[in-house]
């Protein structure tokens, strides 16, 4: 075995490996290729890192597949080799595709991520349609995501929303998805059903800043499916 082959199997790919298994809730499948010469491994510098996943929990999230590539990685290499956890000691840009389907999405329902990011979008809504303090509003509401629709033209969010008497109403946000550019995504059109009283102004479309750390390419909803390919940054 060459040196180069001793230094990926028996020191970076465990290391790695227990590192990225350690980022996720938990997977599948989990396959990945490093690449560079010895004197870069051995100084700490992976030039790049191909990962294919399927199956995969991220924060209660649920990823059909993942596919990445890491570039320009540098790693704490001393502690690696004393035995010590794998390190990330600068930001890794990565480039990859994320396909999710609409049972996974439903599945995950009651995770923090999704329920956070439906609640986020429907403040975001309420801001948009003139509301000055859209999170104290939401803050007298209880708020339930039961179901996600994925068609070929939109998404269709579905669940409940109860006032501090207890009073049920159902709640459902429908929007298409389009890219306004790589950072800004396009909510149009929108339709929408919850509690009339609080949207004063009839919305047709929403902007959402993904970031500056996030650089989409594509983003492609199909009956049933959502996929995203695109670049972001990966931080310690």
């Amino acid at each position: 075995m060459s040196q180069k082959s001793e230094i990926i199997s028996k020191i970076l790919s465990p290391a790695l490996q227990l590192w990225l298994r350690s980022q996720v809730d938990s997977v599948e499948d989990l396959q990945f290729q490093i690449s560079g010469r010895n004197r870069h491994l051995l100084s700490g510098y992976i030039p790049s890192v191909f990962l294919n996943s399927t199956r995969a929990v991220y924060q209660g999230l649920r990823l059909s597949r993942v596919r990445l590539e890491g570039e320009n990685i540098r790693i704490n290499i001393g502690q690696v080799l004393k035995g010590k956890p794998l390190q990330l000691l600068e930001p890794v840009k990565v480039t990859g595709e994320i396909h999710l389907e609409e049972a996974d999405l439903n599945a995950s329902l009651s995770s923090s991520l999704l329920s956070n990011a439906f609640t986020d979008l429907l403040s975001m809504l309420l801001e948009l349609s003139g509301q000055p303090q859209p999170t104290t509003i939401l803050e007298k509401y209880r708020l339930s995501w039961h179901k996600v629709t994925l068609n070929a033209d939109k998404f269709v969010l579905n669940g409940t929303i109860v006032d501090a008497l207890g009073n049920e109403q159902p709640a459902t946000i429908r929007a298409g998805l389009e890219l306004v550019n790589h950072q800004i995504l396009r909510l149009h059109p929108i339709e929408m059903d919850v509690l009339p009283k609080l949207f004063p102004i009839a919305l047709t479309q929403l902007q959402v800043d993904l970031g500056d750390d996030v650089e989409l390419e594509i983003i492609n909803l199909e009956a049933g499916k959502l996929f995203c390919c695109g670049r972001l940054i990966v931080r310690s």
